[in-house]
């Protein structure tokens, strides 16, 4: 059974690029805060949450590796076609002109495989990937990814598997962690080593260093499929 294990990088768009009414219902909660300074604050997170909404953010990035033969592909969106080296010789490195053309070539990878592997990509990732497609007119070629929840096949997303799917609630035995938690209690090389964290990556992008969140991305699906590897061997399976 082939396996795909994938991460996405987002970004959030020009604020600019909305207009006036889209503009008003984003930050409309800031009439209600008298304090200018905190009115401010509250403003630069909302902005750094647009990251996180496919209607206000876009796909910069998606790293991709089989998880039976460890070769991989990351497709990120640049201006510069060169490839370059790759830090792993079983990984390539594909420049796209734009965020439409990088989804064309994921979902037509994503046919080919018979499984999904995430972190958090049940909540996150793969629906992001569905309305930006959605947006774009982009063909999906895997619609089942979202379900069965309670099921491994066809989406394992690990996040739901390390934490039985929530059973305790937000705490006790069953709380959820984030990957590089998860990495370092498992002797994981977390994505973190390098000191980029996916708050860097709408900064890096405007830097111009698009590569480098490439990168970054890529490691974060090398650790999840080390991850994945040994919930499949210890835990896989429980009921």
């Amino acid at each position: 059974m082939a396996t795909l294990v994938f991460d996405i990088e987002t970004v959030p768009m020009d604020i600019n690029r909305l207009d006036e009414l889209q503009r008003e219902f984003l930050f409309r909660e800031l009439e209600r805060i008298p304090n200018e300074e905190e009115r401010r604050i509250r403003r630069l997170e909302i902005e750094r949450q647009m990251s996180l909404w496919p209607l206000t953010a876009q796909v910069v990035c998606i790293a991709m590796i089989n998880a039976e033969t460890e070769k991989g592909m990351v497709l990120y969106v640049s201006q510069d076609t060169a490839q370059g080296p790759s830090p792993d010789p079983a990984v390539e490195f594909v420049p796209c002109r734009d965020e439409a053309e990088m989804l064309m070539r994921f979902w037509d990878i994503a046919e080919h495989y018979d499984q999904v592997v995430t972190f958090n990509g049940r909540a996150f990732d793969v629906p992001f990937l569905y309305l930006r497609s959605a947006i774009l007119n982009v063909q999906i070629t895997r619609k089942d990814w979202l379900g069965p929840r309670y099921e491994a096949q066809p989406h394992c997303d690990l996040i739901d598997q390390l934490t039985f799917f929530g059973l305790g609630g937000r705490e006790g035995a069953t709380k959820r962690f984030n990957l590089d938690f998860y990495c370092k209690v498992f002797g994981i090389q977390s994505p973190k080593s390098r000191g980029i964290t996916g708050y860097d990556v709408p900064r890096l992008v405007r830097e111009g260093r698009i590569r480098e969140v490439a990168e970054y991305c890529l490691m974060d699906v090398k650790a999840t499929v080390q991850l994945y590897r040994i919930w499949k061997e210890r835990l896989s399976g429980i009921r």
